[in-house]
């Protein structure tokens, strides 16, 4: 077979698109999360915190696996106890730096002993570390469901806090916003989102859903309503798109994903660089001459 039927293989495509119904909605709700977190990903300049998260769940989904539990609730429970590490111990940025540097290690070295010492399906170990979102069943759909509803409903009470909160933190706290309190709240949010996200793009690539979305669409527009809606879309279409390409294929959901979120972050930055140019020739174009004065 060659390589490119390896990557995209589309016979009987219509038959295997039934056995992905769960992941398709999975898919949309973990988009929606991954956009809508990854706004205040990018604001508060949390990427490395992400990948620290990210390792942690990727530990407790490892020990799941291991004991023969729930791999979502071991990604979840792995994530929240990494985020509410960096949320307690990492108030200001070099603090928390320094704890995700000591999580990270810690957490991968973990998982791969778990995963040593696991002697079932070695896809189920290959699928932690890159996505496996493809055979998602229905107590999984269900865990991922009721967790992004959690995570969506957090947002949405503290959006405008945190917002405020994110963007200048000490005119925020001067005005009676309870700055520390939203930053271990949203670290917690965080941590799901993570746990979430690691279930389609697995450990090591889970910052194209929660940080690729969100910067291409800053790169066109710093609107406080357009930023979160096209960071959204970004996320779904990586995510819905990732799946309807691997599912022909035999090659893991992750390249597709990040592919689709790099493209369009490459997209996103051509587009809002042409813009840029655009508006500075405007600027710096001459008035036009005055016309001669009536005779």
């Amino acid at each position: 077979m060659s390589v490119w039927h390896q990557m995209f293989d589309f016979e009987n495509y219509g038959e295997l698109l039934v056995l992905v119904r769960n992941s398709l909605i999975a898919g949309a709700a973990l988009g929606l999360v991954g956009g809508l977190a990854g706004v205040f990903v990018a604001m508060r300049d949390l990427p490395f915190a992400v990948h620290g998260i990210s390792e942690l769940s990727f530990a407790g989904a490892s020990g799941a696996l291991l004991l023969g539990m729930n791999i979502v609730a071991g990604s979840i429970t792995g994530s929240l106890l990494a985020a509410g590490a960096i949320g307690l111990l990492g108030t200001r940025a070099r603090d928390r730096n320094s704890v995700i540097g000591i999580l990270m290690p810690f957490g991968l070295g973990l998982g791969v002993l778990f995963l040593a010492l696991y002697k079932g399906r070695a896809a189920n170990k290959f699928g932690l570390l890159t996505g496996q979102i493809v055979a998602v069943d229905t107590p999984q759909t269900t865990w991922l469901l009721v967790t992004s509803a959690v995570v969506l409903i957090a947002l949405a009470v503290m959006w405008r806090p945190l917002a405020f909160a994110s963007a200048d933190p000490d005119v925020a706290e001067a005005r009676g916003v309870p700055v520390r309190g939203l930053s271990f709240a949203f670290m917690i949010v965080l941590g799901l989102a993570v746990a979430l996200s690691v279930q389609v793009v697995g450990a090591l690539l889970v910052l194209s859903l929660l940080i690729t979305p969100a910067a291409a669409a800053a790169r066109v527009t710093a609107s406080p309503v357009l930023l979160p809606l096209l960071s959204v879309v970004f996320a779904m279409a990586s995510i819905e798109g990732g799946i309807l390409l691997a599912l022909g294929s035999s090659i893991p959901i992750s390249p597709y994903v990040t592919t689709i979120s790099f493209v369009l972050y490459v997209v996103c930055a051509a587009v809002g660089r042409y813009r840029t140019r655009r508006w500075g020739a405007r600027r710096t174009a001459p008035a036009p001459a005055p016309a001669p004065a009536p005779a």
